[in-house]
Parts: C-alpha cells; structure tokens; sequence
C-alpha cells in the first residue's frame, strides 16, 4: 500500500511521460497521497496526458523544467518554493533521464557527453538547486525518510559495474552504463554530505520497464514497476542511506 499521508510535498522530474507520469498518476490515486504533487516536465504544454491528470486533481502542479537549463532550473526553485512554503521539500525524485544506442560501433564523443549531462550531471545540479526546500523541511523533523528529507535518484541496474559481466553484459550501451554508475556514485557522494542534516539519499532501480526507453520486450508495465518503487520509498530509512536498491527492496552489487 502506497502511503505518502506524512510526505508534504513530491517532486518528480521528467514526469511528462513514461516512469515519471506514471509515478503522478499512482500518487495522485492513492488515498494516503502527498499534500503537493509536483510534476516537472521540459515542455508542460506538449504534455497532454499529465495536463489533463493536473486538472482532475488540485494536489497536482505542473512546472517547466529542463533539468540540463541552470536558468530553467533555477526558476523552477523559485517556483517550487512558492508552492511549499514554510514546509519545505520532503522528497525530490530524479526521475529525467535519456538513453541514446551506443554500444561500441555507434558510440561517439557526443552521446557519451549528452548522456552524462542529462543522466549524471542533471540530478546532482537539480538537487543542488533545490538543496534549500530540502534542507527546510529537514530541520523539522527526525529520523530518516520522505516524511522529513530524501533525494531519489532513479538509476538502474545497468548502472552496476559488477554485474555487468557474462549474461549481464548483454545490453550493449556505454553511455547509458557509464551515465548511471555515475549517478550512483553521485548519490553516495551526496549521502556521506548530508547524513548529518537527515536528508535519505537513494540511487534506486525501478526495472526493466515497458516504456518508449525500455522497450517492448521489457518484462514489468509501468504500473507494475512504480507501485512497487513508490511502495519502497515510502519504506526507506536510515538503512537505506546511500544505498542502491531495486523497486522490490534488494539491494543491488555496485
């Protein structure tokens, strides 16, 4: 059961289509929901289905952010601050990502710096951003978890330099790879930092999803795969703290 009643307010980015629309709907449905659903999207206007979502729902903002924009980042700070006020952030999902083919034929300087950018770079400027909101609503409560501060980068398995060996070598992307064994690092980097100010910092893998990114093959639907990550989020704590984890709880090899 998904229950964010003690979480203020979520910000999930990239919630225009695919896992982050996905993860509006579900806590937009749930009866222990969040105070503020706050859903970023590069072009809000292009994106119908979460705009349509907004409307059937007071809980639900839609902002502009191109989370590789420091000026469109910046004002979605503002923004944001004006929707939580006193409360703070309780909970940022780095949710943006893209995925370019490029195993070792097709990979070139460009994508390996275009995915870094998005995957790696992106998530820890954004966090940076809006490090204030988080640090407000962490300095009201206690303990670790969305109730007070946490910073969820949504990484993935490919992202793991152990298991990518043998049978799990089979995806071929080196920029996707490298982007998300990256994020995973920026993620501890960012736990060892702010352990002391109570904000749960997470690098977690939501699956092999059915979406325009992973594809028809894919073993879990949307739903399947974002009732049980948010169903995980809510759960973390302090043991979680800087950890890698998947959307059953597991914690992966890094």
């Amino acid at each position: 059961m998904i229950n964010y009643s003690k979480c203020h307010s979520v910000l999930i980015t990239g919630a225009g289509r695919g896992l982050g629309l996905q993860m509006v709907k579900q806590l937009a449905a749930a009866p222990e929901r969040p105070k503020n659903i706050i859903a970023t999207a590069r072009n809000p206007d292009d994106a119908v289905e979460l705009q349509k979502l907004a409307k059937s729902h007071q809980r639900i903002h839609v902002i502009s952010l191109d989370i590789t924009s420091d000026t469109s980042v910046d004002a979605a700070a503002q923004t944001v601050e004006f929707i939580v006020g006193a409360d703070g952030l309780n909970c940022l999902i780095n949710n943006a990502a893209v995925n370019i083919s490029s195993d070792l034929n097709t990979v070139t300087r460009d994508v390996m710096m275009k995915t870094f950018e998005s995957n790696t770079v992106a998530p820890l400027f954004v966090t940076k951003a809006f490090l204030p909101l988080l640090r407000g609503a962490a300095a009201q409560g206690s303990g670790m978890g969305i109730h007070r501060s946490a910073v969820i980068n949504v990484s993935s398995v490919l992202g793991s330099v152990q298991l990518n060996w043998g049978e799990g070598a089979s995806f071929k992307s080196y920029a996707y790879r490298a982007s998300k064994c990256a994020l995973n690092m920026v993620t501890r980097c960012l736990a060892t930092d702010l352990e002391e100010e109570g904000i749960l910092c997470v690098a977690l893998h939501p699956g092999w999803v059915r979406t325009d990114m992973g594809g028809p093959m894919a073993p879990l639907s949307p739903e399947e795969s974002i009732s049980s990550l948010l169903n995980v989020i809510s759960g973390l704590t302090k043991k979680d703290h800087g950890g890698y984890v998947d959307y059953t709880g597991s914690n992966l090899l890094w």
